[in-house]
C-alpha cells in the first residue's frame, strides 16, 4: 500500500484499528493479563522483549488481516523491531494493515480536571524515523476527567498543535482527547469536547484532514458532527476501561465510528495458549469488534 491507498483505507475500509500501543508504565499490566507475572523478568529489556513476542504473535497470525483489521498502533520499541525478519511496519503493510505510531510521551499532573501531554522535544527526529520506516500517522493521547472548560479547551489545543506538527511531515496524526468514563460530568465532558474540537477542525486550512480517537460518549451519536466534518478522516473509539462485550455493544450505539480497542482486543490472549488456541481467541476478539464497528444498533430517541 502507497500512502493514496492508506488514506483510501482509512477513510472507508470497514474494521478497526487494533491498538497495541501499550509502553512504559503500562507494560508489566499488560503482561499480567496475558499471563506472565511480574518477576518472569530481570530487566526492562527483557520485559520489552517479552511484550514484543507478545505483538510479533498477534501480528502473524492469520486471523490478523487487513480484511478487519484495518489499522495497528504501535509503541515506539514495537516499530524498531521485527517479526520473522522484517521490519513490523513492512509486516503490518504486507497483511493490508496501516501502521501508526503513539508519539506522547506520557502525562503531566492533574491541573484544571485534565491531564496535558508531557513535552515531546525529539518528536521531529521520531517523525521522520517514522515516515522512513512506512509508518502512516501519529496517535498522541490526553485525558479529561472533569467538564472543565478551561482545560478541555488546552488539551485540544495542544492536541491540534502536535497535529499540526505531524501534518508537516506528511503524516496522519490521530488526535486523542480522551474522557475518562468514570468522569461524574461525562455527558458534559461530551459536549465541551465537541465544541472544542469543532473550534480547531473550523481553524485548519482547508484540504487539511486529521483523525480522532474518543472515547464512547454517554449519549449515542454526541460525535455525529465530527464525523461528517470534511476536515475529519475517520473517527475512532477507544475501549476506555470497558470490557470487550460492553465496549462493542456501546460501539454499535454511534453511527460512523469504528473502534480502535487495546484492551478489549488483548484481554482472553494468553501466553500459555498453544497457537491455535491463541488463533481462535484472537480470531473472536476480532469477528465481536469488528462487528461492533461495522453493524450499528439504532438507538431510539
Amino acid at each position: 500500500m502507497n500512502t493514496t491507498e492508506m488514506t483510501a483505507k482509512m477513510a472507508s475500509g470497514n474494521g478497526f484499528i487494533a491498538a497495541l500501543d501499550q509502553s512504559g508504565g503500562s507494560t508489566p499490566k499488560a503482561l499480567k493479563g496475558y499471563g506472565i507475572e511480574e518477576g518472569a523478568w530481570n530487566s526492562e529489556e527483557e520485559m520489552f522483549g517479552l511484550i514484543h513476542e507478545m505483538r510479533a504473535r498477534i501480528i502473524r497470525s492469520d486471523a490478523f488481516s487487513g480484511e478487519k483489521v484495518i489499522g495497528a498502533i504501535l509503541f515506539e520499541r514495537t516499530m524498531d523491531g521485527t517479526v520473522d525478519g522484517k521490519p513490523v511496519p513492512q509486516a503490518l503493510i504486507e497483511k493490508g494493515v496501516v501502521p501508526f505510531i503513539k508519539i506522547d510521551k506520557g502525562l503531566e499532573d492533574e491541573a484544571n480536571g485534565v491531564q496535558l501531554m508531557k513535552p515531546m522535544p525529539a518528536l521531529d527526529d521520531l517523525l521522520t524515523r517514522s515516515k522512513a520506516l512506512g509508518v502512516y500517522g501519529t496517535k498522541e493521547r490526553s485525558v479529561i476527567n472533569s467538564a472543565n472548560r478551561e482545560g478541555i479547551a488546552a488539551v485540544v489545543a495542544q492536541q491540534f498543535e502536535v497535529g499540526k506538527q505531524v501534518l508537516n511531515h506528511g503524516m496522519m496524526p490521530i488526535i486523542e482527547p480522551e474522557v475518562n468514563i468514570k468522569s461524574e460530568t461525562r455527558a458534559e465532558c461530551d459536549a465541551i469536547l465537541l465544541d472544542e474540537i469543532l473550534k480547531n477542525l473550523d481553524a485548519l486550512p482547508e484540504g487539511t484532514q486529521v483523525m480522532l480517537k474518543l472515547s464512547l460518549p454517554i449519549v449515542p451519536c454526541t460525535f455525529d458532527p465530527l464525523v461528517s466534518h470534511p476536515k475529519v478522516l475517520r473517527v475512532v473509539a477507544l475501549s476506555g476501561g470497558y470490557k470487550r462485550p460492553e465496549a462493542c455493544v456501546e460501539l454499535a450505539k454511534n453511527t460512523g465510528i469504528i473502534a480502535s480497542f487495546s484492551r478489549a482486543l488483548l484481554e482472553d490472549l494468553r501466553h500459555q495458549m498453544t497457537d491455535a488456541e491463541f488463533d481462535a481467541s484472537l480470531a473472536a476478539a476480532i469477528d465481536e469488534i469488528y462487528t461492533g464497528s461495522t453493524q450499528k444498533t439504532l438507538v431510539a430517541a
